[in-house]
């Protein structure tokens, strides 16, 4: 081989070989999306949607200090409070939100605080155990948006359950 066309193609393997390293470490941490999670200690429902997720590919990690101050620290309002807030790739999940949705906002990437499932509704992802009898309230997915004039959030169905 001549000597200009081995630098040639060493070059080549070793720029192939840079840009997959860079690479890597995208796709390993788009493989198990991480979820920060904030609740109280015993709460039981929020264990079941902590295995819902964990069940769908997130890496959960938790925190067992309740969610109130987190929540408003992230700038989400009460009235839109269930008993677990989450943070993944820097939206906030609140609430019940099922695991679909979550990939479909990471995937969509809209400008927003996050999602929320206000409350606990029945049917929702930790809250469809055997003691509900299989009773699947309907409920929404809210997708929040913060307000640029007031400094307040607003709220539009990102999924509705019927």
């Amino acid at each position: 081989m001549h000597p200009t066309a081995a630098a040639i193609s060493r070059r080549h393997c070793l720029g192939t070989l840079a840009v997959l390293a860079c690479t890597l470490p995208t796709h390993a941490s788009t493989a198990r999306p991480a979820v920060e999670v904030w609740k109280d200690p015993s709460c039981g429902c929020c264990h079941d949607w902590i295995e819902h997720m964990q069940a769908d590919g997130f890496a959960v990690q938790v925190h067992d200090s309740g969610n109130a101050a987190v929540r408003a620290r992230l700038g989400l309002p009460q009235r839109l409070g269930s008993c677990h807030t989450a943070l993944v790739q820097g939206y906030l999940l609140e609430g019940h939100v099922p695991a679909a949705d979550v990939r479909r906002l990471l995937a969509q990437k809209p400008k927003a605080l996050g999602l929320a499932v206000p409350g606990m509704p029945v049917g929702s992802p930790g809250m469809d155990g055997a003691v509900y009898n299989g009773r699947k309230d309907p409920y929404d997915v809210l997708l929040v948006t913060r307000n640029l004039m007031n400094g307040g959030v607003s709220t539009s169905i990102f999924t509705s359950y019927r």
